[in-house]
């Protein structure tokens, strides 16, 4: 039988055969560059994650119509349900917000479609139900922003052609405290707007002098002004 012997003295030393020294493997520690990129990666995706989040939701309530409601129809909560939409600039104002409560009595103006979103300018109340309605043409440089259904607003006209000898063109008031009935919107957004509806309500006491002001009205400029908050 053979024995096979390991030499161990100098000789195999010399030849060698000496084993290298352990080594440990050692954690890294808190200035290790690869821990730190590691923390600003995630800090990075955390901050990105957070402003798509914030980003999608984007959008505004909006009441959208459940099913078809024809004119002169009462609107109430049941008619309803709610429609998240993102809105680009005032869109958001032209629609009832889901966080407006409708008043008793409110009706829709013109017929409305199921899954259309639900125009202020289409809802009208009992209130309104006496005034005598009086269509405006009004040019939009003369039309406050903040006017929509339901405010209360006065009407003036400017005279087009001053008075022989009179420099000064001064504003008539035509209708005094009326109330903005409807303010409807046209279909087509590309068409050139020259001048927007607006349809007031006036009670019967200013009804009775609605002649001298419709009178007013045909040979000016109309230019409607509201108090903020009315």
């Amino acid at each position: 039988m053979t024995v096979l012997r390991t030499s161990s003295g100098p000789a195999a030393r010399s030849a060698g055969l000496t084993a290298p020294p352990a080594t440990r493997a050692q954690s890294p520690g808190w200035r290790d560059p690869r821990l730190i990129a590691g923390v600003v990666i995630v800090a990075v995706c955390v901050l990105l994650g957070a402003r798509v989040l914030a980003g999608a939701d984007d959008t505004t309530a909006v009441w959208s119509l459940g099913h078809d409601v024809p004119a002169g129809a009462t609107i109430d909560r049941g008619d309803l349900v709610v429609a998240r939409v993102h809105f680009t600039g005032d869109g958001a104002d032209r629609y009832v917000a889901a966080t407006t409560a409708l008043a008793s009595g409110s009706t829709a103006t013109h017929d409305l479609s199921a899954g259309e979103l639900l125009p202020r300018a289409a809802v009208t109340t009992e209130d309104t139900a006496g005034l005598v309605e009086v269509p405006l043409s009004v040019a939009p440089d003369d039309l406050p922003a903040s006017v929509r259904q339901g405010a209360t607003v006065d009407v003036w006209v400017t005279p087009k052609v001053a008075a022989p000898g009179d420099d000064r063109v001064r504003a008539k008031l035509a209708l005094d405290d009326v109330v903005v009935v409807a303010v409807p919107t046209t279909r087509d957004s590309l068409a050139p707007r020259t001048t927007q509806q607006v349809i007031v309500g006036v009670d019967e006491e200013g009804a009775a002098d609605l002649g001298d002001a419709l009178g007013q009205l045909a040979d000016g400029r109309v230019v409607l002004t509201r108090q903020a908050g009315s």
